[in-house]
């Protein structure tokens, strides 16, 4: 299952709205598992997406995150798979 780690940075107090956002765009894409956390220091929001296939993951990076109002920047990290999970 392909997992990605995103790092976002947002408008001067639009952390929560944007968490908000995310939350309501992922709840509703079947084949997801989430997480979401606001967070101190250099970026604003931490969010963790796991999905069935890597395609979808990319398009709901590229196509919903990355084009939510406010959100300034990303950092996209894809876990690789052939390492496993320890």
């Amino acid at each position: 299952m392909p997992i990605a780690f995103i790092l976002l940075n947002s408008d001067l107090g639009s952390d929560q709205e944007i968490v908000t956002k995310i939350k309501e765009i992922l709840s509703v894409e079947k084949g997801l598992k989430f997480e979401v956390q606001g967070v101190y220091g250099i970026y604003d929001i931490v969010v963790k997406i796991e999905a069935d296939n890597a395609d979808h993951l990319r398009s709901v990076i590229t196509n919903k995150i990355r084009k939510i109002d406010k959100v300034q920047s990303t950092l996209t990290m894809m876990v690789i798979e052939e390492q496993g999970r320890s």
